[in-house]
C-alpha cells in the first residue's frame, strides 16, 4: 500500500448504467491501487428529478497522485466514456459521474476542487455506500462521524441494486 486513501463516489443513469460503473472502476485502476467497492445502489435523482434513476456505489484505493492530478485524471475518465462536463446540465442525466469524496484526511478548497465533497453530507446515495465500506469515518472538517449525517437525512430513495 503506497499514497494516501482516496474514496470517489460513481453515478450513472444513461446507457448500460452498471457496465458505465464496472468499466470506470477498471479504469480507476491505472491509478489508485488496492480499489475496493460498495454495494451498488438505485438512486432516485436529486436536484433534477426530470431523469432515469441512477446507479451509484463508491470505490476506495490508494493514490499517489495530489488531488489536483486526482481531479485531472478523473475528468480525463468522464470524459473518455462520454461525458464532457462542458457540454451537459449540471446534475442532469450522465453516462458517468466521478466525484471524488476524501483524500486521505486532507482539506483542499481550490476554485475547481473541494475536499471533503461540499455535499457529502447531505447525501445519501453516497454516505449509504461510503459507510458500507468504512463505518467509522469522520469529517475532516467537523471530526463528527460520517454517520450522523447519515441519521440526520430523511429517505432519499437510496435501494440495494446488487451486492
Amino acid at each position: 500500500m503506497t499514497g494516501e486513501s482516496v474514496y470517489l463516489s460513481l453515478g450513472s443513469n444513461l446507457g448500460q448504467r452498471e457496465r458505465n460503473l464496472i468499466t470506470a472502476r477498471r479504469e480507476l485502476g491505472t491509478f489508485l491501487e488496492e480499489i475496493r467497492r460498495s454495494s451498488v445502489y438505485e438512486t432516485r435523482p436529486m436536484y433534477v428529478v426530470q431523469q432515469p434513476k441512477f446507479l451509484n456505489m463508491v470505490v476506495a484505493g490508494f493514490c499517489t497522485l495530489q488531488p489536483p492530478e486526482l481531479l485531472q485524471r478523473v475528468l480525463a475518465l468522464e470524459l473518455q466514456m462520454g461525458r464532457d462536463r462542458n457540454k451537459v446540465e449540471p446534475k442532469g442525466p450522465r453516462i458517468i459521474d466521478i466525484d471524488i469524496l476524501l483524500f486521505g484526511g486532507r482539506i483542499v478548497k481550490q476554485e475547481n476542487l473541494r475536499i471533503p465533497h461540499p455535499r457529502l453530507r447531505e447525501r445519501q446515495f453516497v454516505l449509504i455506500p461510503l459507510l458500507e465500506l468504512e463505518p467509522d469515518l469522520r469529517d475532516p472538517e467537523s471530526g463528527r462521524p460520517l454517520a450522523e449525517s447519515l441519521q440526520s437525512l430523511e429517505d432519499q430513495g437510496v435501494y440495494i441494486f446488487r451486492a
